[in-house]
């Protein structure tokens, strides 16, 4: 008679429900306090309930954004500070949909990973929390993904959503014309793009993550991970107040690929690159680098994390309600009659 093998676990196989479980229960007080008017049913459920009345739109547009933090990952990776991607996840997301002219409403994530680390996921998602919290927008959903053999020890996946909306008929941008005023609005540093040139350049000059910070205060591996600018309620603010005729992220391809994506046929930008200083980061990076002006403006953002085109008679008052929300805002240069690119003057480095 041959004996009865056992059967194998789930959990043997290398998933643990119960630790997926036990990371919902962590992060629920953090998802609580992202709660706004309109939501109905937030974690736990097969989907999130969201009421557009009750968040006061009669003719609502929705707007919808997915992004991911990059290679930024990988820093956050290897020196274990992983707070503040998730921050960085909801800002990619969320800052894209205020350029539509959109109030964010709702964010759901998805992390993935081959082992889930309970700290570490609590860490990322709270991370999350804080960046919905900041911009008032729902933390409603999301899916954690526990699958073994797809992902290195300790490394992990993240992806952002979010949808917001505008009543009908306000959607950016609009009226853009020749001789709006670009207002640029400063980073906090490399934001979530060019981390795959940012790693290149730091094993050229040899420092480690741990290594001092250059142009800074603490290692190169922290300051290098500062979270990207959450811009949506200054931005908000200059909206309600008129003028606003277009705003423009500042991610992936720079001031030069960004800037024309909300210029109407026929219309190009004059910018002055002496209108700003250039922070420490970027300018070892170029030196490290030994980067080209044109390469570092189409792989970063050279200190301007948001850009705002605004009626010309309007400009002084709208930089002064950012300023007043927060931001530092430069008079960065125009709308000019062109081939819809953007034409630089002065120097950066």
């Amino acid at each position: 008679m041959t004996e009865r093998r056992n059967g194998i676990t789930y959990a043997e196989a290398g998933v643990d429900i119960d630790a997926g479980t036990a990371l919902v229960e962590r992060i629920k007080p953090a998802a609580k306090r992202t709660q706004r008017s309109g939501v109905m049913v937030g974690l736990g459920g097969f989907g999130g309930l969201f009421d557009l009345k009750a968040a006061g739109y009669d003719d609502p547009v929705l707007v919808a954004a997915t992004d991911g933090v990059g290679t930024k990952l990988r820093i956050a990776i290897d020196t274990g500070y992983v707070d503040g991607v998730g921050v960085d996840l909801v800002a990619m997301c969320v800052n894209d949909l205020v350029c539509q002219g959109a109030e964010p409403l709702f964010f759901l994530d998805y992390f993935a990973t081959g082992k889930l680390d309970l700290d570490q996921a609590t860490l990322i998602v709270e991370g999350i929390a804080r960046g919905c919290e900041d911009t008032g927008c729902a933390l409603i959903g999301g899916e954690t993904a526990e699958m073994p053999g797809m992902y290195p020890a300790g490394d992990f996946d993240l992806a952002g959503f979010a949808v917001g909306a505008m009543e009908r008929g306000m959607a950016l941008p609009e009226g853009v014309a020749e001789g709006d005023a670009l207002l640029g609005l400063a980073s906090d540093g490399v934001h979530s793009n060019g981390y795959s040139l940012v790693r290149r350049i730091v094993e050229i000059s040899g420092l480690g993550w741990d290594a001092p910070c250059p142009w800074g205060e603490g290692s190169l591996g922290a300051v290098l991970l500062q979270p990207t600018r959450l811009y949506v309620r200054p931005v908000l603010q200059a909206i309600a107040g008129g003028g606003v005729h277009a705003l423009a992220h500042i991610t992936g391809g720079g001031l030069t690929e960004n800037v024309p994506r909300v210029l109407p046929e026929g219309l190009g930008a004059e910018i002055d690159l002496g209108a700003w200083e250039l922070p420490g980061v970027f300018r070892w990076l170029a030196e490290n680098g030994g980067l080209a002006e044109g390469e570092l403006l189409k792989t970063f953002n050279a200190g301007i994390g948001m850009v705002v085109a605004v009626a010309p008679d309007e400009a002084d008052r709208v930089a002064d309600v950012l300023q007043e929300a927060g931001e530092h805002v430069h008079r960065i240069g125009h709308v000019v009659t062109g081939d819809g690119t953007v034409r630089y003057t002065g120097r950066l480095l």
